[in-house]
């Protein structure tokens, strides 16, 4: 039976939003309009609500499927005639004998959900003031949980909003309000009404809201009254990152920006960075208000976290994609048009540098697992649309479109992004009209180059041979294969870079699809190293050669050779020898020897903290217990050195927060308790709630005889309610087998325990020493991942199984994870996602059998 018969005949309506009903929809539906009102009562575990829908239908030759899971209906009038609501699946059957051909209106009175957690409206209990929050997040279509709609993105609508709620309470949606009435202690508020825009992007906040630094000419921003005095001095910085962002990607795009008005609201414990509804963008409070002390890359991640979810204005709200298959049209632009504007706004910043570094490596580390996908992802039914939120659409999609800018040039990639835009108005798009006008303005075919990059799984490593004749360089030959082991052949574009000992550096532009490609040497001298893709154009594993890498390993850390002439070409490099670890071609230990050389001279805060990171990895997974050891103690010693003695106060904030890494030994703890009871000191730098609660978690993990008592300590110290949740992940990190078996019981079965609350205990509970203890864990939580993929948030998955199998190193483990998927049955997304995790693991194993006696 067709879909279209099944809802002809009221039969059971599908599961979700197939993409077959989400096209006859579209087809068939067209001028929708939403009437919304909400009754906010505090503390409530419902809230109440009327809507007033209206559409124009094409035909009524079959009944037409209106989307309500989760929620209540109390009433239902179809064209002036009450109706039973006829429910089945989440979805109400409207029959076809009362619709109309043309225009329809129903009216429902109805109930939706509020909780803690779990639901599309949360309620965030301030444990500082007793204050509530009440906020909304509907993608990818959890728009149909909050009240009746067509939950599919390529079926816009207009949103007028009436809340009623408490009277001391401000309310903020995606348009300004246009009238409030006070009756007794409640407040009515009516908002303008919106223009087209998708469900998912259909917002509101609720609470005791304050508005700072209110001003002309910048966008407002909203934050929880307790949190007001903190944000004062972050707001004025923030907004203008905004106004400079608007004006900025208004001009880029010849299109000003579409919506009437841009707030910004800092939601406590938010599942995102951010989330872009039109005209009201929710940014999460930790990553505007800095709970530990922020470093120059702190505050520019910020400014990319705005920027961000700024751009989405345009690609995502402004224009949509027509289905979630193509979410990186909105997310992979809004990522790289973040570091575009950025690039633009603060010229003298290493932007791009800093792409490399916080882009390429979440992109590489999924690409090239087997659990990897196209940045085209196939979805169904948008009830699996969570599947396409990841590694591949935020950082691979970005790294693609870099290299396609390269490939077009500035001008063209620019002219093309403005005719896709004016082409889709308030409407929606897919890639093959984004591909198309970057063909009309360009005159180039991008198929092929299309067909590879956007539909097909994996990247190519890259390889570079070459020979030089009389100091010449005589041959230079780059060769690709796929990642995946695959016989795909990938268009490629990148610059050579022919480094010389004296820091001389000359560039070579290659471009090639077929397995190997010589490139032209012209007159070059030869080189003392070659890297294949400088200045970070190509996507893909570019690996050195050996010659490049045996040269680089004798000079990189050396701070009086002028070998490397700039720090994105010194990051760049560092980054092949990591990536040299990783394909276990390169001893991990002689890795973390290098590290050690190099810091003490090394000038570059974000480099730095790259090193440290990768350092840590190395010494926590892939060498054996007595070289840890060892390496640990003189990484820890230096550490304790450098945040107290390093000019750069930067440096020295990184060398602090690397010191929780390195504190197995006693001396590194007795580091973390001085810094904690005050006799200890960063010059320059307070440390803040965060960071203190990092220590002492660190300390509870290591077992430290002095842990407790000063848990015990911190907990009366900081009684806030950001304390009480850094103090319950802290109790996490207890070494015992109890207390694992406390919160992993709790994870599967409080719904009343915040989601932010078990995301930032999930590190703890696996802290990396406890692999032993935390084993017996691990194949639970895969047999948890339907539960966690229905009920928690888009991300929430996959950090949760990072968490677990992060913390495992061994060959059992990793052959536990393969007996799972060999004797169960899982969806597709499910089984793809452990793929994607347990590369990690495979890799430790493979590296440790390379090196067995590190």
């Amino acid at each position: 039976m067709t879909l279209a018969a099944a809802s002809s005949a009221l039969a059971q309506a599908p599961a979700g939003i197939p993409r077959e009903l989400a096209k006859e929809r579209a087809a068939r539906v067209s001028d929708v309009r939403y009437a919304l009102h909400y009754t906010l009562v505090p503390h409530s575990a419902q809230t109440e609500a009327t809507e007033i829908l209206r559409f124009r239908l094409v035909h009524t030759s079959q009944s037409l499927l209106l989307d309500f899971r989760d929620g209540k209906v109390a009433s239902l009038t179809i064209n002036g005639t009450s109706s039973t609501p006829d429910e089945s699946n989440g979805h109400l059957i409207l029959p076809a004998d009362k619709l109309h051909a043309g225009e329809n209106t129903l009216e429902l009175h109805f109930v939706a959900n509020t909780a803690p957690a779990e639901k599309a409206i949360t309620r965030f209990e301030d444990h500082d003031d007793g204050s509530e929050y009440i906020y909304t997040l509907f993608v990818p279509m959890d728009a149909s949980m909050a009240f009746p709609c067509f939950d599919q993105p390529a079926l816009k609508g207009r949103f007028q909003l009436t809340m009623t709620a408490p009277a001391a309470w401000t309310v903020i949606s995606n348009t300004g309000a246009v009238s409030t009435k006070v009756v007794g202690d409640m407040k009515d508020t009516a908002f303008a009404e919106t223009h087209p825009i998708s469900t998912y992007l259909f917002a509101f906040a609720a609470g005791p809201f304050e508005k700072i630094h209110s001003a002309p000419g910048l966008p407002g921003l909203y934050v929880r009254k307790s949190k007001a005095q903190a944000a004062q001095s972050e707001a004025p910085e923030v907004q203008q990152m905004a106004a400079d962002g608007i004006a900025y990607l208004g001009k880029y795009f010849a299109q000003p920006y579409p919506f009437p008005k841009y707030d910004m609201v800092l939601i406590p414990g938010f599942a995102y960075g951010g989330m872009e509804h039109a005209g009201a963008t929710f940014l999460r409070e930790e990553s505007v208000l800095f709970r530990t002390a922020p470093t120059a890359t702190n505050l520019r991640n910020r400014d990319i976290l705005v920027l961000h979810e700024l751009t989405h204005q345009w690609f995502g709200d402004f224009t949509t994609m027509r289905w979630f298959d193509d979410l990186w049209l909105k997310e992979g632009f809004a990522q790289y048009m973040a570091y575009d504007a950025l690039a633009a706004l603060h010229p003298n910043d290493e932007v791009w540098k800093h792409f490399y570094e916080s882009i390429k490596p979440g992109a590489y580390g999924i690409d090239e697992t087997q659990g990897t996908t196209p940045i085209y992802q196939d979805i169904p039914n948008l009830k699996d649309a969570k599947s396409a939120y990841g590694a591949i659409v935020y950082s691979k999609a970005p790294g693609v479109l870099r290299q396609l800018a390269y490939v077009l040039g500035e001008h063209d990639f620019q002219l093309g992004l403005q005719q896709y835009l004016a082409a889709h108005r308030y409407s929606n798009a897919e890639w093959s009209d984004l591909i198309g006008s970057f063909e009309q303005v360009s005159g180039k075919s991008l198929q092929p180059w299309a067909a590879m990059w956007i539909r097909h799984r994996g990247m190519p490593q890259v390889e570079a041979s070459w020979s030089c004749t009389d100091g010449k360089l005589a041959r230079l030959t780059l060769s690709q294969h796929d990642v995946l082991g695959t016989d795909a052949l990938w268009p490629i574009a990148s610059e050579v870079l022919l480094g010389y000992a004296d820091g001389r550096t000359a560039h070579l532009h290659a471009q090639f699809a077929a397995q190997s490609a010589d490139i032209p040497t012209g007159s070059n001298a030869c080189p003392a190293y070659v890297f294949a893709n400088e200045n970070d154009h190509g996507y893909g594993l570019y690996l050195l050669d050996e010659q490049s890498r045996d040269f680089l390993t004798q000079h990189i850390a050396d701070a009086n050779s002028s070998a490397i002439s700039t720090p994105f070409t010194r990051t760049l490099l560092w980054g092949a020898l990591w990536d040299a670890v990783r394909t276990a071609t390169y001893n991990p230990a002689d890795y973390a020897h290098l590290v050690l050389a190099a810091l003490p001279n090394e000038r570059d805060e974000s480099l730095t903290a790259s090193l440290l990171g990768h350092s840590q990895t190395a010494l926590h997974r892939y060498v054996g217990d007595a070289t840890r050891t060892r390496l640990t103690t003189q990484f820890a010693t230096l550490a304790v050195d450098r945040m107290q003695h390093d000019a750069a106060q930067d440096l020295r904030i990184d060398w602090f927060r690397s010191l929780n890494g390195f504190s197995e030994s006693e001396a590194g703890r007795s580091a973390l308790r001085s810094l904690l009871n005050g006799t200890l000191t960063v010059p320059g730098v307070t440390l803040r709630q965060q960071d203190r609660w990092s220590m002492i978690t660190a300390l509870v993990a290591y077992a430290d005889p002095h842990a407790d008592a000063m848990l015990a300590a911190e907990e009366q110290r900081d009684p806030s309610g950001d304390g009480k949740k850094f103090a319950w992940a802290a109790h996490a990190a207890h070494p015992d087998a109890a207390t694992k078996q406390q919160y992993f019981d709790e994870y599967l079965h409080n719904p009343q325990r915040p989601e932010d609350w078990i995301e930032s205990s999930l590190g703890a509970f696996n802290y990396w020493n406890q692999s032993r203890l935390t084993a017996t864990y691990m194949e639970p939580a895969l047999e948890a991942l339907p539960q966690i993929k229905q009920t928690r948030k888009i991300f929430f998955l996959v950090g949760w199984l990072n968490a677990f199998m992060d913390g495992q190193q061994s060959e059992a483990a990793r052959d536990a994870v393969y007996t799972y998927l060999k004797d169960h049955t899982l969806d597709e997304d499910l089984r793809l996602k452990i793929l994607q995790v347990v590369d990690e693991l495979d890799r430790t194993v493979a590296i440790r059998k390379k090196y067995p006696n590190v």
